[in-house]
């Protein structure tokens, strides 16, 4: 049980994380701050947070944990505006999409106190935004990456992974350095790839007629374009070695793709079309055997 939680940003990640928690019963209070008060507002309305504060000394007083669910660049900035009042007991992660830039700034802003400071990153989300998207179970049997640090304590990175399993998450861990390696394959490429696909075709002079024909193969594959454009900046930015690791790879299977295309080569296309199929069908098969697993009674959500 928490008795006082602070979330700094609650839209999608931060208002689902405090309504996990207040449907778990594992919270006494949700106290919110951040940068957008009508946001602050909604959030209140909603009964997400059950106070906001603008003042940070009020705020952390007597925090068992603090979440940061902001946009991974102002890591600094708000870890610089918290440490002032930041107690001893009380435990501060975040939900960043990066890690090693997260800890960078943790380590730089922090110093010896990086000790209270546990990196996560749930994986979990929506393309929606703000306190409205917020969902109690959006956290419900999805994996939450940790990457602890060598000062952390053990217990605080319990409290922590603790939160996490209050909410309906497993807990996996990682390096820093292997988690932005990571997600730059399996997410940060795939936003970009959106983003960029939907700019091309938005940018034709016959756009709407385009979009006119647009169905649901188009929408699936670029669902995630309706995603926060700030927030996927500062991600693309901040693991842009692991990311442009990761395009030019993909550069080079689309132009080898190109070549069969040009070459009327059938038998290379269907290759490649048969292969990936086959992959993305027992990674399917493996999601859903997972799922099935958790919802057995015998199983423990480690």
């Amino acid at each position: 049980m928490l008795a006082k939680v602070v979330i700094v940003g609650v839209g999608l990640i931060g208002g689902s994380f405090a309504l996990a928690l207040k449907r778990a019963g594992q919270v006494g209070e949700v106290v919110g701050i951040g940068r957008h008060p009508e946001a602050l507002a909604r959030a209140l309305e909603l009964g997400i947070v059950d106070r906001v504060c603008d003042d940070h000394a009020d705020a952390l007083r007597g925090a068992d944990l603090v979440l940061l669910a902001a946009p991974v660049a102002q890591t600094g900035p708000i870890l610089a505006a918290l440490l002032p009042h930041l107690g001893p007991q009380t435990v501060v992660t975040d939900a960043g999409s990066t890690k090693c830039d997260v800890v960078a700034a943790a380590r730089a802003v922090l110093g010896d106190r990086v000790r209270q400071f546990v990196p996560g990153h749930p994986i979990a989300g929506s393309e929606s935004n703000g306190p409205d998207a917020a969902l109690a179970g959006l956290y419900q049997g999805k994996k939450c990456v940790l990457t602890p640090l060598p000062e952390n304590a053990e217990q605080d990175v319990e409290k922590v992974a603790g939160a996490w399993r209050a909410c309906g998450a497993v807990i996996h861990t990682l390096s820093p350095e292997d988690h932005d390696r990571v997600f730059a394959a399996v997410s940060h490429l795939p936003h970009l790839l959106a983003y960029a696909l939907v700019d091309d075709i938005a940018a034709k002079p016959h756009a709407d007629l385009l979009f006119q024909y647009a169905a649901s193969g188009f929408r699936d594959f670029t669902r995630i374009a309706g995603s926060s454009p700030e927030m996927w900046r500062d991600i693309s930015l901040a693991n842009r070695a692991a990311l442009l690791t990761e395009l030019d790879a993909y550069l080079a299977q689309l132009t080898s793709m190109r070549a069969m295309l040009a070459a009327a080569d059938g038998v290379g296309l269907q290759g490649i079309y048969a292969t990936a199929q086959r992959a993305r069908r027992e990674w399917q098969e493996a999601i859903e055997a997972g799922a099935l697993e958790r919802r057995s009674p015998n199983q423990e959500n480690t």
